[in-house]
């Protein structure tokens, strides 16, 4: 019995349609998360991009539970000294509501050369329209609990 190892060239492409209406945010990012990392087949290979191409829609209506809308922070450095800066999740979501999905979701992926090839095939859109419709996504069926 042989084994078969894939690569980035002889994986399969799939595309992956989310919609996080009324979606919690950590649980709908855990789940993007395996389908980029590909760990959701059993063609899963770790040292290389084998998993899906994700579209998430409507980012704006994204939701958090408990305090989270009022206490979350998020804080980035700008490489000045002094230069730390935090912006509160609610102002977030107003501003750039597909931020907050995207780095949910990059917190969850390997901090690798690898993991940042699975980030850029992560396509995030605030409203209902995307541009991947050649791509024909599959929409997937996402229940948060």
């Amino acid at each position: 019995m042989s084994t078969t190892h894939f690569t980035n060239i002889t994986a399969t492409e799939r595309w992956l349609l989310y919609d996080a209406s009324n979606q919690v945010l950590g649980r709908l990012a855990s789940d993007i998360a395996m389908k980029l990392i590909g760990k959701d087949l059993p063609s899963y290979t770790p040292n290389a991009l084998t998993g899906a191409f994700v579209v998430v829609v409507n980012a704006e209506k994204i939701v958090v539970t408990g305090n989270k809308a009022q206490a979350k922070t998020y804080e980035h450095y700008t490489g000045y000294p002094g230069g730390q800066r935090s912006e509160s999740y609610a102002s977030l979501q107003k501003r750039r509501p597909d931020e907050i999905i995207r780095e949910a979701v990059r917190r969850m992926l390997p901090k690798t050369i690898l993991g940042r090839g699975m980030l850029s095939r992560l396509k995030i859109y605030s409203g209902a329209e995307h541009k991947h419709s050649a791509q024909q996504p599959v929409k997937v069926e996402f229940k948060s609990a």
